[in-house]
């Protein structure tokens, strides 16, 4: 397992609240979703949003992305209320996503791929654009080594990196990753929560909805738990790791890796 990174508080940088859900509800027809839940993401830290399937992780990202609207409450983002924006305006003011199975487009190179990250910044000059590109294959060699294959020919893995490398071309304050670990190996995956610990450490601040709780909550600062819509538990990321509830949920023999 990826060995636990300083908090941000103990790193002495986090910092004022960036995102923040207040008793935000949804429904999908006449059902309710989520129940009225409070989350919140502060500058510089890596927050988790742990869950079993159709607990409400996935509704909330679609919330603060503006994909489906709110029954009630509200989401700010630095300060301002998001809810109600159209989707790209909200990834304008600087929120980038990393979506479940990565969806990055099969079609297009590598740099290609790179390049539409960036389409929230257009107007920029190439010359800062080549720089951006450079700096992610940097930080993901072996994106620089493919840089002219096509996205649907990577790996698993590789293609992990690319959506991450496409969210980064954004220059977000916030980066939204949904499920990382899907669907790639063992060593893929502590590969990957490393590259999400980097980022973070560069200054970027990441909440993650995954289904590895061992994983997610070893390198979060914080981490909430959703049941049935509503948060049910809510601390630390070490002290939920030391949970006995956690440690029956998700740790023990049988369960959601």
């Amino acid at each position: 397992m990826t060995s636990p990174s300083p908090s941000a508080a103990e790193r002495g940088d986090s910092g004022p609240t960036l995102l923040r859900l207040s008793g935000v509800v949804t429904y999908y027809g006449q059902i309710k979703i989520l129940k009225g839940i409070d989350v919140e993401v502060r500058d510089r830290e890596i927050v988790c949003l742990l869950g079993g399937n159709a607990s409400g992780k996935s509704t909330t990202m679609k919330a603060i992305l503006g994909l489906i609207p709110l029954a009630d409450g509200s989401i700010e983002f630095a300060g301002d209320k998001i809810d109600g924006l159209p989707t790209g305006r909200i990834i304008e003011r600087g929120i980038a996503t990393v979506p479940e199975a990565r969806r990055i487009f099969p079609d297009m190179t590598v740099r290609e791929n790179l390049l539409m990250g960036a389409f929230s910044r257009r107007g920029l000059g190439e010359k800062v654009l080549v720089e951006d590109i450079k700096r992610i294959f940097e930080l993901f060699p072996v994106l620089a080594e493919r840089r002219g294959a096509l996205g649907g020919a990577l790996s698993g893995g590789q293609q992990q990196m690319l959506a991450i490398g496409r969210a980064l071309m954004a220059r977000p304050k916030l980066i939204l990753m949904d499920e990382p670990s899907m669907g790639l190996a063992p060593a893929l995956v502590e590969k990957v929560f490393e590259l999400i610990q980097t980022i973070n450490r560069q200054g970027t601040a990441i909440f993650i909805v995954e289904q590895n709780a061992a994983m997610a909550l070893s390198i979060s600062d914080r981490g909430y738990v959703l049941h049935n819509g509503s948060i049910v538990l809510h601390d630390t990321g070490e002290e939920l790791l030391r949970s006995e509830q956690i440690r029956r949920a998700y740790l023990g023999d049988g369960v959601r890796r």
